[in-house]
């Protein structure tokens, strides 16, 4: 969760990405809602068809997100948590209380949930599926979410940098980067659970060429940037 560097400033806007870069229009609305004192962000993402959307992570303040979901004619069913830090799930009972939304986690997650998941498991939004990748090395629990076109990976990668871990789960840390979100195409948009970058999302082709973390060898040389 710790940033490398001072936190970014914290905007009051909602930034709305409604297509992917080089693509035509992506399978989901994506608006990305700056929340809390530490530049979280939390994500609602709308199947344009039905209007069914999940919401993900809320760990401060709900009032911009039922905005948010309300502006957009959006019913939400389900609320996400990418991982069990309370700046990402403290107030997800009391917005899915309030939303009338089903709260999902990873199986090894800590916190009380109507729906677990695991690995390659597909959450369904009107006719589209978002899919579940677990990725460990900052928590245990840690998971993204891709929807084909943006993957929302919480406290794993952020814009220019990586989630803290623990120096036990370095390997993990590494395999989810280079194996599981690097194996995703480059013009994958990355949707960070923190504003911590010069910008608030970026493909996954530029990530690879500009975060240090992304551009090494192997696991040896990985670790080496930490010593």
């Amino acid at each position: 969760m710790a940033r490398q560097g001072m936190f970014a400033a914290h905007l009051n806007l909602i930034n709305v990405n409604p297509c992917a870069p080089g693509a035509a229009a992506t399978p989901m609305i994506v608006k990305q809602i700056p929340v809390g004192p530490m530049a979280n962000f939390v994500y609602l993402v709308v199947d344009e068809g039905s209007r069914e959307a999940m919401v993900v992570d809320s760990g401060w303040e709900i009032a911009p997100i039922e905005e948010a979901a309300r502006s957009a004619g959006a019913k939400v069913k389900l609320v996400v948590a990418t991982h069990d830090h309370f700046d990402h799930v403290s107030t997800i009972p009391e917005l899915a209380s309030k939303l009338e939304a089903k709260v999902v986690a990873h199986e090894n997650s800590p916190i009380e949930c109507d729906m677990r998941v695991g690995d390659g498991q597909e959450l369904k939004l009107g006719g589209k599926r978002v899919r579940v990748l677990f990725t460990p090395g900052h928590t245990e629990d840690s998971i993204c979410l891709y929807d084909g076109k943006e993957v929302f990976t919480g406290d794993t990668l952020f814009v220019g940098t990586i989630g803290r871990f623990e120096a036990e789960r370095a390997e993990a840390m590494y395999r989810s980067l280079y194996t599981v979100i690097l194996k995703l195409p480059p013009l994958t948009v990355i949707y960070p659970g923190h504003d911590y970058g010069e910008v608030p999302w970026r493909t996954l082709g530029e990530e690879r060429e500009s975060n240090p973390f992304l551009m090494t060898r192997d696991l040896r040389s990985f670790l080496s940037l930490f010593s």
